[in-house]
């Protein structure tokens, strides 16, 4: 599961790129922290290039429940909710980091070793008019495992590309176990929501 993640422009060339192009839209920046309905980049492919786009995070759940922020890439195809947009409205959410938390409530947050940019499989829909993405997430990893069952579906930057041009790798990169990551534990009490 992943419920909040880290967008630190300052830390990264990319994201600081990505960032400017977001405010040059007339779109608002990201904080620091994206938390679950934010408004936050995404990258998309158009005309053949990777650009960067703001979503919301979050589907809109049956029957006005919750948003739906998570899809399972396992079952991802099977699901009416969203086997089109793996088939064809597959999106990158681009991050510093995720947070996690393990049972007894400690925040921790996952990074890529180099402390480069880590880039999360997404899908997107319209709805409302308003075009919103849902995290992939998948079984967790030997890193993330101690904290917590399930993970974002990571993909490596040479892999961007790939999971947005061509459907067939994006179905194989379902399936992938996601990198190696960092873990730290954050200071302070900090609250699930």
């Amino acid at each position: 599961m992943c419920g909040r993640y880290q967008f630190s422009w300052e830390e990264s060339r990319m994201l600081a790129r990505i960032r400017e192009a977001v405010r040059k839209a007339g779109a608002q920046a990201p904080r620091d922290e994206v938390f679950p309905s934010d408004g936050a980049p995404v990258l998309v492919l158009r005309e053949g290039k990777v650009v960067p786009a703001v979503m919301g995070w979050g589907f809109p759940g049956m029957q006005g429940g919750r948003n739906v922020i998570n899809a399972r890439a396992e079952t991802a195809e099977e699901r009416p909710m969203f086997r089109d947009g793996v088939a064809a409205r597959r999106c990158v959410v681009p991050a510093t980091g995720f947070y996690e938390w393990d049972a007894d409530k400690r925040r921790y947050l996952f990074r890529m070793p180099a402390r480069t940019e880590l880039y999360m499989a997404a899908l997107y829909g319209v709805f409302g008019g308003e075009a919103r993405y849902c995290i992939l997430t998948t079984q967790a990893n030997a890193s993330v495992a101690p904290v917590h069952h399930r993970m974002p579906l990571v993909l490596r930057a040479q892999e961007v590309r790939p999971w947005l041009e061509d459907e067939q790798t994006a179905r194989r990169l379902l399936h992938e176990t996601p990198p190696e990551l960092e873990r730290r534990e954050t200071d302070g009490q900090l609250r699930l929501w």
